[in-house]
């Protein structure tokens, strides 16, 4: 497999070819935030918080580092005005839905959002679908799920199967940015699960 040199923060970057531009940053010990992303799963650029600016070939432009495979000569930002700027929007935003998040309270912090910009709509998922793509990549056993689209999007156990296996995986709990997912759990295992409840599962 070729071999690609590119440049992340004026830092030179050997990469294998076919790696993302968040994956060579990271083997070069530069981080890149992200609430999406997993090293296990397919990548999925939903949360756009690894957005940087990528120079080349005559142009510059803003693409997410998840998705974005490497090129010769490529050089990365992965801080800016314009991309502090972006994230600080995003986490705003995710913040008006999720603002117990300690993570995105962290995220916050660095780079100085307002969490009370935007009008609260506590739905306490922000769709990074981290839950649903690892049991369903992972684990193979799709036991949650979307529901709904755009803004009613919500995710959602499925009775039948999460009755039988999320017992016994829970892999997924501490995947969850904000922490709704267990507490989803336990709601839908409340109003739907049939046969006595084994119990409230933790993240232990």
């Amino acid at each position: 497999m070729n071999e690609i040199l590119l440049q992340i923060d004026g830092k030179e970057v050997r990469a294998r070819e076919g790696m993302t531009v968040l994956e060579a940053a990271q083997s070069a010990g530069i981080s890149i935030p992200t609430l999406c992303y997993h090293e296990k799963l397919v990548p999925f650029g939903g949360c756009r918080l690894c957005i940087v600016e990528a120079e080349g070939h005559g142009w510059i432009r803003l693409v997410v580092s998840c998705v974005y495979t490497v090129e010769e000569n490529l050089a990365v930002r992965t801080r800016s005005e314009k991309v502090d700027r972006i994230r600080k929007t995003l986490l705003e935003l995710l913040l008006a839905h999720a603002p117990n998040s300690p993570q995105l309270q962290d995220l916050a912090q660095e780079y100085g959002a307002d969490k009370d910009r935007f009008e609260k709509e506590a739905s306490f998922c922000i769709h990074c679908g981290l839950c649903v793509r690892y049991c369903a990549e992972v684990k193979k056993l799709n036991a949650v799920g979307f529901v709904d689209r755009g803004i009613k999007k919500e995710i959602s156990f499925i009775p039948e199967i999460a009755s039988k296996e999320c017992h016994n995986c829970m892999e997924c709990f501490p995947l969850c940015p904000t922490s709704w997912l267990q507490a989803a759990f336990v709601f839908t295992e409340a109003l739907a699960f049939s046969g006595p409840s084994s119990g409230t599962p933790s993240n232990e």
